[in-house]
């Protein structure tokens, strides 16, 4: 499977900022453009999700202060799948002192 980059965001909810462009709202999951469901599972369609194309997923987070503004939860399931170390957000697990 290719790389893909960054995953975009899928919200319930939606705000305009001061230049008019859409951003997420309510709460926020992890989705890859060109499927029909969330990465934790959860149907665009039936969960009423609206889709945001030109908002990445680590905008989304509160520390980012991309698009965080009016996010009131982030999906637990999408965090541990996406695995949140994109940009560099966490580091992955290394052994310090590994045995002989």
């Amino acid at each position: 499977m290719p790389a893909r980059g960054e995953p975009s965001v899928a919200a319930s909810g939606e705000w305009v900022d001061d230049t008019g462009v859409r951003m997420p709202a309510g709460e926020v999951h992890a989705w890859w453009p060109g499927t029909n469901q969330t990465l934790c599972g959860l149907a665009l369609s039936r969960s009423q999700l609206r889709r945001f194309h030109h908002v990445s997923w680590p905008d989304t987070f509160p520390e980012s202060g991309g698009a965080a503004e009016e996010v009131r939860q982030v999906c637990r399931r999408c965090q541990g799948a996406t695995g949140r170390s994109s940009r560099g957000w966490s580091k992955g697990w290394t052994r310090t002192s590994p045995r002989p």
